[in-house]
């Protein structure tokens, strides 16, 4: 019989039909033995919050109480996220108090939603601080409750301290294996600092939190900007040895700079490096270290990619291949000539 009104409800809940819902629930209460479940109560306070009709969210609520049936996280819940959505933080925060009070153990949900509402307030210690609660609770870390304080506080230009952060959450062991620091590499990335962003990495990847692809190749171009191109090449080597592929353009700029500074073996030995892991040359990344080779006068090198480019179909005609062979040829006796 309850399942019945719990749809009846429920219905009026979705379409708004608040009067509706309260007049199920009395008919309800009229026909079946003993008390309605949590559960049925909890649909008409999420409706009435919806409504932000906050009051008669509250009066359901302390009915709730009246009628002997005892709220469970999702009632505290449901409150708790209407009132900070609402810029009502004191009460979401008295229910949160209340809710402890009642034997009633706040979840991850309850956590998150108050420490967004510390954030709003720009109370970030606070917020802060509520995190390290959770840990001391038992609660366990969601990747969004990490989300919320990094970018929280990046957006509060407090990046240093969102690295603290993260990097104890780590050496703890309560960071999320799923949780995506891109967006802390990225900030301090544009702020010209990839080098701590790069110290973050390492540090995170040591407690096996990997970065995501699109976190290492951020921190690549970054290291590129500074010119820290052993930096980057040691990244991307790491990147590939765990199986983490970059997309072709990051790739074949870092080759690139490293044939620049007359690294051309380094920069082949990353692309052999990718083919065994999955990333195989594309045309671009051939000529730049054919192009590299003929600059550091390493003939047979570079004919020995010329010929792999052929074998690939990366040649389309007589004419360019002869030009690459002449390159490499006109490199030797270019030095020839010069000794």
């Amino acid at each position: 019989m309850e399942r019945i009104f719990h749809f009846a409800v429920n219905a009026f809940v979705k379409a708004n039909r608040m009067n509706g819902g309260l007049l199920a629930f009395e008919a309800m209460r009229k026909l079946i033995d003993g008390r309605p479940s949590v559960s049925i109560y909890n649909v008409l306070i999420n409706g009435f919050v919806k409504c932000r009709e906050f009051d008669k969210a509250l009066g359901f609520y302390d009915r709730m109480v009246r009628d002997r049936v005892k709220p469970d996280v999702v009632t505290f819940n449901i409150l708790i996220s209407g009132f900070c959505r609402n810029k009502k933080f004191d009460l979401a925060l008295g229910l949160f108090r209340e809710m402890r009070e009642k034997g009633c153990n706040p979840n991850v949900v309850s956590f998150n939603t108050l420490i967004r509402g510390f954030f709003g307030e720009r109370k970030f210690d606070e917020g802060v601080n509520m995190a390290y609660e959770m840990i001391e609770l038992g609660c366990e870390f969601s990747s969004v409750t990490c989300e919320i304080l990094v970018d929280g506080l990046c957006n509060e230009g407090r990046v240093l301290k969102a690295c603290e952060l993260v990097i104890d959450f780590s050496r703890r062991g309560v960071l999320p294996k799923d949780f995506d620091y891109f967006g802390l590499v990225e900030k301090l990335c544009g702020e010209g600092n990839a080098g701590r962003a790069l110290e973050v990495v390492d540090e995170l990847w040591k407690k096996g939190n990997l970065p995501s692809v699109i976190a290492c190749t951020t921190l690549i171009e970054g290291l590129r900007r500074l010119r820290k191109g052993v930096e980057a090449s040691g990244l991307m080597e790491k990147m590939l040895k765990e199986g983490i592929l970059p997309d072709s353009v990051t790739f074949n700029c870092l080759l690139e700079d490293l044939c620049d500074v007359g690294r051309t073996v380094d920069a082949d030995r990353l692309r052999l490096l990718a083919s065994t892991k999955g990333l195989d040359p594309d045309g671009m990344t051939y000529h730049i270290l054919v192009s590299g080779y003929t600059r550091e006068n390493r003939r047979k090198e570079g004919e020995n990619l010329v010929n792999e480019m052929l074998d690939e179909g990366f040649i389309p005609d007589l004419a360019t291949y002869n030009s690459y062979m002449d390159g490499l040829s006109n490199a030797r006796k270019s030095v020839r000539q010069t000794r």
